[in-house]
């Protein structure tokens, strides 16, 4: 039985990097060099909710440690999130992300477009048209 747990535990171990880092590294590029856009922002989602995830770990640490099933839990989550027959990644940023944004005025107007800078983006990084920084 202790050599079921160990390759268990190495199974789990091995199936984290591959499922959360490995392979959504190879479909993003992937992605990025097919000619339709839709994979695009699966990735794009992909790689915003992981962060976040990965920021809340971060902040969260001490008490996360004290929940024994946190890691398969997360590689579950983020293997929906990856899995394209979910289209998991999509999903939780047009229904959670985004809307947040839009309902804590990120967004500059309800009507957001890809071409639409952010409010707070905006006021960190102005568009100066027509002036470029030059340096002496």
């Amino acid at each position: 039985m202790d050599k079921f747990w160990t390759f268990l535990t190495a199974l789990h171990s091995g199936a984290g990097p591959i499922v959360m880092l490995l392979y959504p590294l190879y479909a993003s590029v992937i992605a990025m060099e097919s000619a339709t856009k839709v994979d695009d922002e699966q990735w794009l989602a992909y790689w915003i909710i992981y962060s976040f995830l990965s920021l809340i770990e971060l902040i969260l640490q001490s008490l996360i440690e004290w929940i024994p099933i946190w890691y398969t839990v997360k590689l579950v989550f983020v293997a929906w999130l990856v899995l394209p027959q979910f289209q998991g990644a999509a999903f939780i940023y047009n229904r959670v992300v985004r809307e947040q944004f839009k309902k804590h005025g990120v967004f500059r107007s309800s009507h957001h477009s890809k071409s639409t800078k952010p409010n707070i983006l905006q006021s960190i990084f102005p568009h100066r048209e027509g002036h470029e920084a030059h340096s002496h």
